[in-house]
């Protein structure tokens, strides 16, 4: 047992204490701030603290700390509550279960006052005039749903200023993505019926959406307007596929999953957002806390601080019933002004869903638990020397690869919490450039990866890495704003003085100074294991490219030969060396060369310009 508080009367202190619900606050010195707690009696709470026997270690390393107490005395305990966790997001105590990730949950905008709105990305403060649909669990999630609906609808996705600059379709329109109101290629009545279509669907309305493209297809057959009539068929086919996977059988109420596990002092918390009966997807929380703590005391400190500035949904299934369950909902009940209901007894779909984020949440925290230690100190460093909301979970760079303009070579290299993901890395031969334009080649590069990732092929990152300056980095902004791509960092990594590793400046799009971590950085670290491996990979993609086509060049010239019999040549003389040294005799030896082809072949490899 630890010595008692010095210093602290608690007899005088204990005697004048109220009765009454409230919250307390334990002060260190300098007045830290190292834990608030709410009390449906105060005195009776506080008193347990200053007993004998019976505290559980991390309460007596707390009370050796402990210089002071003070309190706040409310109506209820739900408002007691309710200060509790306003007190823990502001201040932080150290003894208390922290939320670290606290950024608001992305939405997706329709700005629903212009003449032609536009679909977006939204993340913070609701300011535009419109219509916000969401929230939703991850900003991937927002992805997916604007490219999916850029598909169906062919709403435009870019800027206003972008909007309003064009005398020619851009290349959304070129790829089926938008019908380009910004050019007239569309009425204005035809646009905004795609626009309501979209608002329907995001509404959770896709059945009245495809009752009235049923319609419109049935109209175009009747009119010999079979284009159009194709194009509504699709998008029914599609919307069908949409509603057989993400709504959820039997449920069309506002519900959100959570669930939480606790391993080794780590903890891990998923939430799925279920809206109008469609998964919106699911997000993962990694809370900072205290030892000796279970699932069903997380629980309840999760829920009190996750939904203080968030949206409530009537219905939030747990995996572990929360400690004061009555009184969190009261407190959550007075803030949204409705009825909540939090279970974790629950039975058909909304038990498979709980079912399922228990997996998703073992599984978080199992590969949290694996992660390297080293990787997540080096990614909270990049957090921080970004200035980012979180860490980032994955990031991307490329580089440019050749030799005098010859076989150029674009790589493109992943990272994530775990280090290189080696299965995602991609190449790219570049072609129709001018040698030697690594301008070009970077925006082919990037052009083509971005191009699939729109088309769903992949994952789009939070960080884009570019090996360069300012033009480099002015490429790949170029080609991110021409595919309408937002919530992707860009960052130049520029080589500094005598281009020596360490004094390497980074370059934010936007920012007109250039940030330079200090050599010893662990984000610096990250970024140049990133930025080498992406010239690692051009290069070994190069050099390949280069000998292949030096090897194959002469024979290539040859009328005659075709790939089997050069492949023959080849194994026969182990490489294009071997057949240079061969003299004739030798190469008609090779099953399907003759006498004349291989005196032909020998002429190639032997010929002296006069």
């Amino acid at each position: 047992m630890l010595s008692a508080v010095p210093h602290f009367d608690s007899a005088a202190f204990l005697k004048s204490l109220t009765h009454s619900p409230g919250v307390y606050r334990m002060l260190g010195t300098t007045d830290q701030w190292l834990y608030v707690g709410k009390a449906k009696d105060l005195k009776k709470r506080l008193t347990s603290y200053f007993r004998a026997t019976g505290l559980s270690y991390r309460v007596q390393v707390m009370m050796q700390q402990m210089r002071s107490v003070e309190v706040t005395v409310t109506h209820t305990e739900a408002e007691a509550l309710l200060l509790e966790n306003n007190l823990i997001k502001q201040h932080r105590p150290r003894y208390n279960v922290l939320l670290r990730d606290d950024k608001s949950y992305p939405h997706v905008y329709v700005s629903t006052e212009h003449p032609y709105p536009r679909l977006a990305f939204q993340r913070g403060a609701r300011r535009g005039q419109g219509r916000y649909f969401g929230p939703y669990a991850s900003a991937g999630a927002v992805r997916d749903t604007l490219n999916l609906l850029q598909k169906l609808f062919r709403v435009r996705q870019c800027e206003d200023s972008f909007f309003r600059s064009r005398t020619r379709p851009c290349l959304q329109y070129q790829i089926g993505r938008c019908t380009a109101p910004c050019v007239g290629q569309v009425t204005r009545a035809e646009y905004l019926e795609d626009v309501q279509h979209a608002i329907q669907f995001l509404d959770g309305q896709a059945n009245e959406v495809v009752e009235t493209l049923i319609a419109r297809m049935e109209f175009a057959a009747q009119e010999l307007d079979y284009e159009r009539a194709a194009l509504h068929r699709d998008q029914i086919q599609t919307l069908r596929r949409i509603s057989e996977r993400q709504y959820v059988t039997g449920e069309h109420a506002d519900l959100d999953i959570v669930a939480c596990a606790v391993e080794q002092r780590i903890a891990c918390v998923q939430v799925f957002s279920i809206r109008k009966g469609m998964n919106m997807g699911n997000k993962s929380f990694f809370p900072v806390i205290p030892a000796e703590i279970g699932e069903a005391e997380l629980m309840s400190a999760f829920l009190g601080q996750y939904y203080i500035t968030r949206n409530i949904p009537d219905h939030i299934v747990v995996s572990h019933a929360p400690r004061d369950v009555s009184v969190l909902v009261e407190m959550l009940a007075k803030k949204c002004g409705h009825h909540i209901l939090i279970t974790h007894r629950v039975r058909g779909e909304r038990a498979r869903w709980l079912a399922l984020a228990n997996r998703n949440v073992v599984n978080g925290l199992q590969m949290r638990l694996a992660s390297n230690a080293g990787q997540r100190q080096r990614l909270e460093s990049l957090q921080a020397v970004l200035g980012l909301p979180a860490c980032p979970t994955r990031m991307e760079c490329f580089d440019v690869s050749h030799t005098q303009g010859e076989a150029t070579v674009a790589s493109c290299v992943v990272f994530d919490i775990h280090g290189a993901v080696k299965a995602d890395y991609r190449r790219f031969n570049i072609e129709g450039i001018e040698k030697g334009d690594d301008y070009a080649a970077l925006r082919q590069a990037i052009s083509r990866r971005y191009k699939r990732l729109k088309q769903g092929e992949g994952q789009f990152p939070d960080i884009l890495f570019i090996d360069g300056g300012k033009g480099q980095l002015g490429q790949a902004e170029r080609v991110l704003t021409e595919l309408n791509i937002e919530g992707v960092l860009l960052v130049g990594v520029a080589k500094g003085v005598d281009r020596k590793p360490g004094l390497e400046t980074l370059i934010l799009c936007g920012e007109t100074q250039p940030r330079q971590p200090p050599a010893d950085s662990p984000a610096l670290h990250l970024i140049q294991q990133i930025r080498d491996e992406a010239h690692r990979f051009a290069i070994t993609g190069h050099r390949q490219r280069r000998t292949r086509s030096r090897m194959h060049s002469h024979l290539e010239q040859i009328s005659g030969l075709g790939p089997k019999r050069r492949q023959r040549l080849l194994k026969h003389f182990g490489g294009m060396r071997g057949l240079d040294r061969a003299g004739v005799e030798e190469i008609a030896k090779v099953p399907g060369i003759g006498d004349q082809l291989a005196q032909h072949i020998y002429d190639v490899f032997h010929f002296e310009p006069g």
